[in-house]
């Protein structure tokens, strides 16, 4: 291959005389180098789109790991607030349980029944193996429901429990109102009910209670459950306590020393109400008791004499 180059400024020109590598060397000039740089360029286009998509692919995947992790992050906290609830619902359910064992602790008591028949300070005994298949698949159990069954559960317990407070508090209000017994703890009948010789006079008059001979100072108490009426000083029965009780009863103790109950306190039965004294008209220690029934005075032997219901 030949090249001519002209001169342009002399005129003149030249030749040169191109062997086989060189016509390579200028083919590949004129032609390889500009496909190459297409070429180049190709391949620099595919790989910017190919990290463009690989950054659109990214940034999917980064918001679908954001929206994974804020689904998860509810759910911990819809977990975590299931747990408070139920947690707070055990304990709710512990503190019934506990108000249960001390009802009936104290309905044991109410009854009197014998030590160890219901010992509501240790669990209930009970035991026995599990039907058929041992296993528990304790993935089945739903808590929710099963509180709701305990919950059930204690609500129909304390619903008997009431009830069955309810009767023995009638029982007992029932044998607090019942008259029975002396008005000391310790003491004797020194004068009885009816007509006696006075002790001032000694005249046959009408006496309308009986006396209970006793230390001093001693305790003078209720012999039924009732509400203070009147306190004071009477003219010949010195200090007083009356006492109203149910199916028109009325108590009446005299010649105390101190009256330890004012008018409207409720009284139950054996309460001290007064301390034995000799006050008013009156020639030693004693407590003169009377009972009225509808307003009028009857013997107190027959109720001294009862026997508790």
């Amino acid at each position: 291959m030949k090249i001519i180059l002209i001169n342009s400024k002399h005129g003149g020109s030249r030749s040169i005389e191109l062997g086989r590598w060189s016509r390579a060397l200028l083919s590949f000039c004129c032609l390889g180098l500009p496909l190459g740089m297409i070429a180049v360029g190709y391949l620099a286009g595919l790989d910017s789109e190919a990290r463009s998509v690989r950054g659109v692919a990214l940034d999917s995947l980064q918001d679908d790991l954001d929206q994974q992790a804020q689904e998860l992050e509810a759910l911990q906290s819809q977990a975590e607030n299931k747990l408070l609830a139920l947690t707070m619902n055990l304990a709710e359910l512990q503190a019934r349980m506990t108000r249960l064992d001390a009802l009936g602790e104290h309905l044991t008591g109410m009854a009197d029944m014998e030590d160890g028949e219901f010992d509501f300070s240790q669990p209930p005994a009970m035991g026995g193996p599990l039907p058929g298949d041992f296993s528990v698949d304790y993935t089945s159990l739903d808590l929710s429901t099963e509180l709701g069954l305990f919950e059930a559960q204690l609500s129909d317990r304390e619903q008997q429990l009431g009830i069955l407070e309810s009767l023995l508090s009638n029982r007992k209000l029932s044998e607090q109102g019942w008259l029975s017994g002396s008005p000391l703890e310790k003491g004797w009948i020194s004068s009885g009910y009816g007509k006696r010789s006075d002790p001032f006079t000694g005249k046959r008059t009408m006496h309308n209670g009986i006396d209970f001979a006793g230390k001093e100072g001693s305790n003078v108490i209720a012999v039924a459950a009732g509400i203070v009426t009147w306190t004071g000083t009477k003219s010949g029965y010195g200090k007083t306590v009356e006492i109203t009780h149910d199916d028109g009863f009325v108590t009446r103790y005299s010649h105390n020393k101190q009256n330890l109950v004012g008018p409207g306190d409720v009284v139950r039965k054996g309460e001290s109400i007064a301390l034995v004294g000799s006050t008013g008209r009156s020639t030693g220690a004693h407590v003169h008791y009377e009972v009225y029934k509808n307003g009028r005075s009857v013997d107190p032997s027959s109720y001294v004499r009862r026997t508790q219901r």
